[in-house]
């Protein structure tokens, strides 16, 4: 199985300072998400107003379009300290009981990939969330007794890729459940051009509309895009961006025009050369590919369905007119 692909969302220690180096620094900064942004920020106001804890908020949408930057935000607004933590990380009750004991009054935490927290771990937050206490369980059969630890009033923020995955009990826990949608060209040509900025290189318009044109819809892979153009026009002496040089870069990168790299067209073209177009069990194509199923269905296939080059069907995947239209030109 391939590794290190450049759209992966794992990141090294390297990419997240560079990541939070271009991260929006206010909510006038925050480009898109227009509805999410203006319902935290009156949360927000409200909880200044009343000096206390803003309400639990649960943030979902695919990896890479500011949840965690919102969260940053969300903190610094309120003044307060801002905790980060991934939900597979906390493996035991006593590593969550210790995280919310050292919160401090109206601190953030903010759990990523919270849907894959275990079911014992997440039963914790259950009175936290709602009473701001611990009820722990000592002991075990009739000795065994309850002890409440009471918690300073925090703000749980929680992040998912997956929402329909949360249990009910603490999805209903949450005062507000904002969903984020992909970004438009637009938008993202915004977002690169002050960035750009950030990273003092120049920035030719149509340079930055190509670049948000082929990023998926996600401020990350812009971002990383942009990096990698700065890199390569540095390289060649050059000072500014300009459209030929985003074309060049992405050639060497393996990114089409479209955003697609080297596996998504080996995606389609096993289809469309193998198996005629389709449709194709997903166990047979993942088996051509050489790629786990879950690979193929949570990396690469979501952003194939959104822009309809693939056609999930009954009797498997197919390849759309877009899809073969593609295949055709490249």
């Amino acid at each position: 199985m391939e590794v290190n692909r450049f759209l992966s969302s794992k990141n090294n220690e390297r990419e997240n300072a560079l990541e939070n180096r271009l991260r929006p620094q206010g909510f006038t900064e925050f480009i898109g998400q227009k509805r999410v942004v203006e319902n935290i920020h009156i949360m927000v106001k409200s909880a200044n107003i009343r000096n206390q804890a803003m309400d639990h908020c649960l943030l979902s949408g695919p990896p890479g379009l500011g949840k965690t930057s919102l969260a940053m935000l969300i903190s610094k607004s309120l003044g307060s300290e801002l905790h980060l933590i991934s939900g597979p990380a906390i493996e035991k009750k006593g590593d969550l009981a210790a995280i919310l004991t050292n919160l401090q009054p109206r601190d953030v935490l903010f759990i990523d990939e919270i849907h894959r927290m275990h079911i014992s771990v997440e039963e914790i937050l259950y009175s936290a969330m709602e009473d701001y206490r611990l009820d722990i369980v000592i002991g075990q059969g009739p000795s065994a007794r309850t002890m409440q630890i009471e918690v300073a009033p925090f703000t749980l923020i929680g992040a998912t890729t997956k929402s329909g995955l949360l249990s009910n009990p603490l999805r209903t826990r949450f005062m507000g459940s904002l969903h984020f949608d992909y970004y438009q060209p637009n938008e993202l040509a915004e977002i690169v051009n002050i960035n750009a900025k950030k990273l003092g290189i120049g920035l030719e318009q149509e340079a930055g509309l190509q670049i948000a044109k082929c990023s998926r819809g996600t401020p990350r892979i812009a971002n990383r895009v942009l990096r990698r153009v700065r890199d390569f026009a540095l390289v060649d002496g050059e000072s500014e961006i300009n459209e030929e040089k985003v074309f060049k870069s992405l050639n060497l990168m393996e990114i089409d025009k479209s955003g697609l790299d080297r596996m998504d067209r080996k995606i389609l073209k096993v289809i469309f050369d193998y198996y005629g177009g389709g449709p194709v069990g997903i166990e047979a194509l993942c088996a051509t590919l050489g790629e786990e199923r879950s690979t193929v269905e949570d990396v690469f296939e979501p952003y194939l369905l959104k822009e309809g080059y693939l056609i999930r069907t009954p009797r498997g995947r197919e390849l759309s007119d877009k899809g073969r239209e593609h295949i055709s030109l490249s």
